[in-house]
């Protein structure tokens, strides 16, 4: 790393100029803007953006299954070579659905759960008024924040169903722990999506993906819609989509958050907690044991 990126990545990483320049900003016109410029298909533009991104984050694209881009919306959405991504295949494991650094984890109190020390806010705040939140109540739930360099697909974390979608607009604070530990109930604030699912142990899950600065669209495989600022379709999308532990779901335009919740009975994973890297397939939660039936 030269000093001139090191330098570059310490000034950013001051805590009120990062707050500054990505929060006390246009955030929705930049992030539409950037939509707008990562789809002009131009390879020299992409180089030279790409270029640009390595000065201030640690890009590594060579687990990228193309190596040549057009447009800079082809590298946040790039694919991964085969096997770059092992998934582990222990039924009784959830699996991380994303790479991704752990944010706030554990254990839902009650109705209310944290995104950072300090600065609470309630499920159905998070989840909007339609849905019946009372499942994850005194749950688990682990906060996932994808950086602008991760992989940006996120996948199936089990066997199972995905049964519905919820929309919910909103603004686009940034999500780094910078912004978490001073603005109030953010990741209710921001646009989002609830994605319901049943696995097929018969518990019931949530992932709920949060956009953020720069990043508010979101592409699902199993409902023919694009997910965005502009989007003016029903919040309630029913769906019955059929999915296989690792099968890609979707995935945002740049990088964000994905927040997992699951009903009392599951653990973290050995390892899972605040500040941990993960990276999708990896062991993430632990379903509840089931008792072995008694013989006489």
């Amino acid at each position: 790393m030269t000093m001139k990126r090191l330098s570059l990545q310490r000034l950013v990483q001051q805590e009120d100029l990062n707050f500054l320049l990505t929060n006390r900003v246009p955030r929705i016109a930049l992030t539409r803007f950037m939509g707008w410029f990562s789809q002009i298909r131009h390879p020299w533009l992409c180089r030279l953006s790409i270029a640009v991104w390595r000065q201030f984050t640690d890009l590594d694209l060579s687990e990228a299954r193309e190596q040549r881009f057009e447009s800079l919306h082809d590298c946040f959405t790039r694919q991964l070579k085969e096997g770059a991504r092992p998934v582990d295949g222990d039924p009784a494991v959830l699996a991380s659905p994303c790479d991704a650094i752990v944010g706030a984890c554990g254990p839902v109190a009650g109705t209310t759960v944290f995104q950072a020390k300090g600065y609470p806010y309630e499920l159905r705040e998070l989840f909007g008024p339609s849905q019946d939140t009372r499942t994850f109540e005194n749950g688990q739930y682990v906060t996932l924040r994808l950086t602008s360099a991760m992989y940006h697909r996120f996948h199936a974390p089990a066997d199972g169903e995905v049964q519905h979608v919820t929309y919910l607009s909103g603004d686009t604070w940034n999500v780094n722990p910078i912004a978490l530990k001073r603005v109030e109930k953010l990741f209710c604030r921001n646009e989002r999506a609830v994605l319901r699912l049943r696995l097929d142990s018969g518990q019931p899950i949530a992932l709920v993906p949060v956009a953020a600065i720069l990043v508010a669209s979101l592409r699902l495989h199993f409902v023919n819609l694009l997910l965005h600022l502009r989007y003016r379709g029903p919040n309630e999308i029913a769906c019955r989509a059929r999915c296989l532990k690792g099968d890609e779901l979707g995935w945002f335009q740049h990088g964000s958050t994905i927040i997992v919740f699951t009903p009392p009975g599951f653990s973290l994973a050995e390892g899972i907690q605040t500040g941990a890297r993960i990276r999708m397939g990896q062991a993430l939660m632990r379903l509840p044991q089931v008792p072995s039936p008694s013989t006489s």
